[in-house]
């Protein structure tokens, strides 16, 4: 028995089978024992100490369990299994003596065991074929047959054959459609001719009768249905196009193609659509059927699919005109599509099978004419005969747009000791917080530290037990190493004890704050603001903080620090210089006249500051155009990190000496010139304590942030416009910047990075901060340099109009076109924007006294390309709406 345990702690897994065996029943309990206190100790064993016995540790408990479900409990700790290949061959060699039934409850047993089962599976099956027992079919046994299936297959051999010697293919492949996400080695191969690909694999084993086709074609159809992961449903639809169905099962499935043409991905809804079109062109497809398959996919967004429906009801109108009362109907729908071409192909559908409906039905197709763009009313009329004058019973335009952010107050100081302890522990266990959460902890560390420091050390101690710098026995260690980058939980180690007095001082003394790059200013301001905490706590002479906000921004209210230094002065308290600093960027600037004569009042230097700093109004620090050139040609140092980014339009701020002369040292780096730098350790940050930062200066920190907002466009880097919604919320002048960092995310290559611009966009239209103008031009600038495509910038302003800011994209968009139609040959996309803006004017009319420079020229190049037409559209709308009766209020300049 000490041979067994030796050989387990010295990892020699291939002698453990033979010492388990010569143990009998009793040795083995006794045996077992000393295996758990080993694998007990192991848990605290590093890593790489833990994978040297594992195999041996699994092997010999393996064998020396009596009990089913405790040896099943063994051989499936993760711990044990580890993510390394099993010793299978071992253990299945140890349990070999045991009675069938028993290794049968076991495999069962393992293959329940979801967390384990998968990487079990060697185990499992090694244990039904000695056992003979059924196969188990859970979830993760059928996976780990899955993939253990693909990785065993040897060249020359093939999936095929693998599959074809396995004795519980018949049991296992139906359930491989059950599967809840399949596994990668499945879907991973999608070339039919490669020995791996799983449809073909399936469909010749259906073919030759090895496995049944009705249960292939019912599980692929229902799995279709239910839709899932792109890669699975493409998986199950190439499975169903191996099987090639024949006409009489695509007969008897007519409900379920109608159900994938309605709400299956694009490839599915396809495949769907072409069965059906087989099934009509047999005569197997009724006209009610196809009305209701063709009310869905109509009203899908993809035109390839709704094109190809308007085709397949016309071939169905062809062979049965008398159709045309029940299928009219339906077709009528798509002429509010946004797609001009598809709304004339309904158009000329319905004038060629007009004259076999009845006047009731033909009296309902001529009202939907009234959601044709008015580029097809001519035509409509022609079809339809004399259409109702819409223009006098036409509502007056009013712009929809959100309501403006309003300004949230925060939630007053954590008063109580148990709030306060809660907030922080859940602080120091989450990777990221709010800010405002951060705030208000801080300030409450500092008010409990004013007011009974030992008792809240005891909190803390017991909330905070297990963080790594409360170990005494390492408190050199933790000495070293705990500085203010561990946020709150520094000022929280200073409260117990953990950061020496001493120490604080010397790192508040020492620390700078400046850095190499703008973000490391702003990093070394929160820096500034934790080592005065962390001092504050332990000498417990600050009652509060005066920089903590009142609004949700990080913004503060300058009769609310007013009160505050007023506060301090009948304690007779000094404002520390980081906290005051941190006040002075948050206070809302502007108008504040009262505020500042209340400040000067307080007979303070703190209050002069505050005086002088509310009637200042300038920016933090100014804003301009980077021009690369121009810094590399008067040797800037700074500039000379960014003349590899010539092409990227981006901003700089110039040196604000105020911030220098007025502000702590670790301030300073705030007020420096400042261009973009390409090479930043920040990369890709963007955190919210930088907002809080800087509250009332947007402007400021858009410019600085802006190298990395533009990555969403330029690097197609996903998440990267995300903090822009935040940005437009500051407080001060929106200006170029802002509205630069818009233009970048409206071409953003993922939709949710366009959908943080159209947020932003509408939510300046909604402050009245939003110049439709600058963004133009903005737009217009990046468009020249292939910075944003055409169709990505269609999509947003396409989602912009949908919410009703119809005026304010069209007011945009004519900064926009002028530009992309002055090219020979109009770019990617351009028909799209001439699509959207169209659309626009069809709801709120022209913007402007001049029609679009360009469009003209290119409505009068002729053709049939969707340029073409789309310019068309625009400038007979545009004429249309400066023909018609227009107030000078639905003319936006």
């Amino acid at each position: 028995m000490k041979e067994l345990l030796t050989a387990v702690r010295e990892g020699r897994d291939e002698d453990v089978p033979a010492l388990v065996v010569r143990l009998d029943r009793s040795q083995r309990r006794s045996a077992l024992v000393d295996l758990k206190a080993l694998r007990k100790e192991a848990r605290s064993w590093s890593w790489h100490e833990q994978n040297g016995i594992r195999k041996a540790l699994l092997i010999a408990g393996a064998g020396c369990h009596t009990g089913a479900a405790a040896c099943a409990g063994w051989v499936g700790g993760r711990d044990l299994l580890g993510w390394a290949r099993s010793p299978h061959p071992r253990v299945l060699e140890v349990l070999a003596d045991r009675d069938p039934a028993w290794l049968g409850d076991v495999a069962h047993r393992l293959a329940a065991r979801t967390a384990t089962a998968e990487i079990a599976y060697e185990i499992i099956s090694g244990l039904v074929e000695i056992a003979q027992c059924p196969v188990p079919t859970t979830e993760g046994f059928v996976r780990g047959w899955a993939e253990t299936s693909q990785w065993q297959r040897r060249n020359p051999a093939r999936l095929i054959d693998t599959l074809r010697a396995d004795r519980h293919l018949r049991v296992l492949v139906p359930r491989l459609f059950e599967l809840t996400e399949l596994p990668s080695s499945v879907v991973w191969c999608d070339e039919p001719d490669n020995p791996g690909h799983w449809p073909s694999a399936l469909a010749v084993l259906a073919e030759e009768g090895q496995l049944e086709r009705s249960v292939l074609v019912d599980s692929c159809v229902t799995r279709l249905l239910r839709g899932g992961k792109p890669g699975d449903v493409r998986f199950f639809l190439s499975v169903l196009r191996q099987l090639a169905l024949s006409e009489q099962e695509e007969a008897e499935r007519v409900a379920d193609w109608i159900g994938m043409a309605a709400d299956g991905i694009s490839t599915v809804a396809g495949h769907a659509q072409e069965v059906l079109g087989r099934l009509d062109e047999r005569g197997e497809l009724t006209a009610r059927a196809l009305a209701d398959v063709s009310g869905s996919v109509l009203f899908r967004t993809e035109k390839k699919l709704v094109r190809a429906q308007l085709v397949l009801i016309g071939k169905a109108l062809r062979r049965e005109p008398s159709a045309a009362g029940e299928l009219l109907p339906i077709v009528v729908e798509t002429f509010g599509h946004e797609d001009i071409g598809v709304q004339e192909r309904a158009l000329k559908l319905v004038a060629r099978y007009l004259p076999a409906v009845s006047d009731p039905v033909r009296q309902e197709l001529a009202l939907s004419a009234a959601l044709l763009s008015p580029v097809h009313r001519a035509m409509a009329a022609e079809v339809f005969g004399e259409l109702p004058d819409e223009q006098s019973a036409a509502e007056p335009y009013e712009e929809l747009l959100p309501p403006a952010p309003a300004l949230r107050r925060l939630e007053p100081a954590l008063a109580t000791l148990p709030e306060l302890v809660e907030e922080v522990a859940v602080l120091a266990k989450s990777a990221s917080a709010e800010i405002t959460s951060f705030e208000r902890a801080m300030d409450g560390l500092i008010r409990h530290a004013h007011t009974d420091r030992p008792a809240l050390a005891d909190a803390l101690r017991a909330a905070l037990a297990g963080q790594w710098w409360l170990d005494d026995g390492q408190l050199p260690y933790v000495q070293r190493r705990l500085t203010p980058d561990a946020g709150i939980e520094f000022v929280a180690a200073a409260v117990l004890g953990q950061v020496p007095v001493q120490a604080v001082r010397d790192g508040r003394a020492a620390w700078t704050g400046t850095g190499t790059c703008v973000h490391a200013a702003l990093d070394g301001v929160m820096k500034a603001r934790l080592w005065e905490a962390a001092e504050a706590v332990l000498s417990g002479s600050v009652p509060f903080l005066l920089a903590i906000p009142t609004w949700h921004t990080g913004s503060l209210d300058p009769a609310v620090l007013v009160d505050r230094l007023h506060t301090y002065i009948q304690l007779g308290i000094r404002p520390g210089e980081a906290d005051f600093a941190q006040a002075l960027l948050r206070v809302r600037r502007g108008g504040q006249r009262e505020a500042a004569a209340a400040a000067e009042l307080l007979g303070t230097p703190e209050g002069d500051r505050l005086a002088t700093w509310l009637r200042d109004g300038e920016p933090l620090a100014p804003v301009y155009r980077f021009d690369p050139e121009k810094q590399r040609s008067s040797s800037g140092g700074w500039a000379q990190q960014a003349t590899d980014w010539t092409r990227r339009v981006l901003m700089a701020t110039e040196e604000r000496p105020f911030i220098q002369q007025e502000f702590p040292r670790s301030f300073h780096g705030l007020g420096h010139p400042r261009v973009p730098r390409r090479l930043c350790y920040h990369w890709g940050e963007s955190p919210q304590s930088w907002t809080a930062t800087l509250p009332e200066d947007g402007e400021t920190l858009t410019a600085w942030l802006l190298p990395n907002l533009a990555t969403c466009a330029i690097d197609e880097i996903r998440g990267a416009a995300e903090p822009l919604t935040a940005l437009v919320e500051l407080g001060g002048p929106a200006g170029e910047a802002i509205h630069l960092a818009v233009a970048y995310a409206m071409g953003a290559r993922y939709p949710e990075d366009r959908l943080s611009a159209v947020d932003a966009l509408l939510t300046l239209a909604a402050q009245d901060r939003l110049d439709a103008a600058l963004l133009g031009k903005e737009l217009a600038n990046l468009l020249e340099h292939n910075l944003v495509k055409p169709n990505r910038l269609a999509d947003a302003t396409r989602t912009a109009a949908a919410t009703g800011a119809y005026r304010t994209v069209l007011s945009v968009l004519t900064g926009v076109l002028p530009g992309l139609l002055a090219h020979k040959k109009g770019p990617r996309g351009l028909s799209d924007l001439l699509s959207v803006a169209a659309e626009c004017v069809e709801h709120c009319g022209p913007v402007g006294a001049e029609p679009i420079p360009g469009l003209a020229e290119t409505a009068a190049r002729g053709g049939s390309s969707q340029l073409v037409r789309q310019a068309v559209r625009l400038r007979t709308v545009w004429e249309q709406g400066f023909g018609a009766e227009v107030t000078a209020q639905d003319i936006v300049a």
